[in-house]
C-alpha cells in the first residue's frame, strides 16, 4: 500500500522497507529521528506498531517483529516511518469500484492505557462523529486521498467493491493516510452503523451491482461511543475464562448495545474468551451524552481483571 500511495502520489508518511533486521537498524540510526515507526509489514490483529521513542526502544522492536516473529509471518518484512502528528481519523467508505461514497467519521482510541499510554492494541473504545472531521477536511481526503485511491486501484487493474477502511492522521501538512483495510474496521463499525440511516442491504447491493451513484445514503444526526472491556493484561498475554457478571440473558445490558468479540456462553453464563471481550455502546443526541450513558452501562458489568480505558472521547 505504501508503494501505491508513493506511485500515484497520495500523501502518506515517508518511509522505507526492509527485509532483513541488519539494514533495518542500520537505516534507523542513519536517520537519527525520533521517534520512529516501525511496522510488520503484514496483518498483525492492529498490534503490529511499535513507536519506538530512542535507539535502544528501536532495536528491541526490530528484534521483537524480525527475529522473535511474534506476528509471524506478518514479521518477515517492516516498514520504518516516518512518525506524523496530529488527531487521527477513521474513514470508512462504501464503493462499487466507480464511485465512492465515505461514512460518518470515527476516532479510534489505539493506546491500551489511559493518556494514550502503554502499547497499541486494536482498539479500546471509539466515538462518532470524530471532532476534528471538519466538512472542509472532508472534502480535503476526498480530493487528495479517496478518490485518488479509487483510481490508482483502477490504474493497477485491481478495482475494488466492497468497504475501504482509510486511517488518516491530521497533519500540520494536511491529511496524510496511515493505513488501509478492505474491511469495516473494529471497533469503528459499532459507532460508525448505528447511525446509518438507509437500509445496509440496499448500499450492499448497490455495491455489488455497481450502482452506487444511484443510492442517497443518508446518516443520523445523533452520536455513538464505544468502549471497549478488555482481560487484563491485553495486548500481552491474559487469562480466559472469567466469568462475566452484569450481563442479562442475551448479553445485553439495559440502555446499551454490547458487542460480543471474546466471549463464550456455557449455559446461561457467559466468559471471555479473548482480549478485547465487549464493546458497550450507546447513541446519543450528543457526544456527551452517548458518551456517559457508555460508561454508566460499563459500571454495570464486571470480571476478574476487566480492563478499560476512562477517557474514551477525552483525548
Amino acid at each position: 500500500s505504501k508503494n501505491l500511495m508513493k506511485k500515484y502520489h497520495i500523501p502518506t508518511a515517508d518511509y522505507c522497507v526492509f527485509d532483513n533486521p541488519k539494514d533495518t537498524l542500520a537505516y534507523i540510526q542513519k536517520q537519527g529521528r525520533f521517534p520512529v515507526v516501525i511496522k510488520a509489514d503484514g496483518l498483525a490483529l492492529g498490534k503490529g506498531v511499535i513507536i519506538a521513542q530512542n535507539l535502544k526502544e528501536a532495536e528491541s522492536a526490530v528484534k521483537t517483529i524480525m527475529e522473535d516473529k511474534v506476528f509471524g509471518a506478518s514479521g518477515n518484512k517492516v516498514v520504518v516511518e516516518e512518525f506524523l502528528t496530529g488527531p487521527e481519523v477513521s474513514v470508512l467508505a462504501f464503493t462499487d469500484g466507480k464511485t465512492l461514497k465515505p461514512m460518518v467519521s470515527s476516532k479510534d482510541h489505539k493506546r491500551a492505557l489511559d493518556g494514550n499510554k502503554g502499547k497499541n492494541t486494536g482498539g479500546m473504545g471509539t466515538i462518532s462523529p470524530n471532532p476534528f472531521y471538519t466538512e472542509a477536511i472532508a472534502e480535503e481526503c476526498m480530493q487528495t486521498i479517496f478518490l485518488p485511491t479509487l483510481k490508482a486501484m483502477n490504474a493497477e487493474g485491481r478495482p475494488f467493491k466492497g468497504c475501504l477502511y482509510f486511517g488518516l492522521m491530521l497533519t500540520p501538512d494536511g491529511p496524510k493516510v496511515i493505513e488501509y483495510n478492505s474491511r469495516f474496521g473494529d471497533p469503528e463499525a459499532q459507532v460508525v452503523l448505528p447511525r446509518l440511516k438507509t437500509d445496509l442491504v440496499d448500499i450492499f447491493e448497490a455495491t455489488i451491482n455497481g450502482t452506487l451513484d444511484q443510492i442517497d445514503i443518508q446518516w443520523k444526526k445523533d452520536a455513538c461511543a464505544c468502549v471497549i472491556l478488555a482481560s487484563g493484561g491485553y495486548p500481552g498475554s491474559y487469562q480466559k475464562g472469567m466469568e462475566i457478571h452484569g450481563l442479562d440473558e442475551q448479553g445485553q445490558v439495559e440502555g446499551a448495545t454490547i458487542y460480543h468479540a471474546g466471549t463464550i456462553k456455557k449455559g446461561n453464563k457467559f466468559y471471555t474468551n479473548g482480549g478485547r471481550v465487549l464493546g458497550v455502546t450507546c447513541a446519543a443526541g450528543t457526544l456527551d451524552e452517548a458518551l456517559q450513558k457508555a460508561y454508566a452501562a460499563v459500571d454495570k458489568i464486571t470480571w476478574d481483571g476487566m480492563q478499560y480505558r476512562h477517557d474514551i472521547g477525552k483525548v
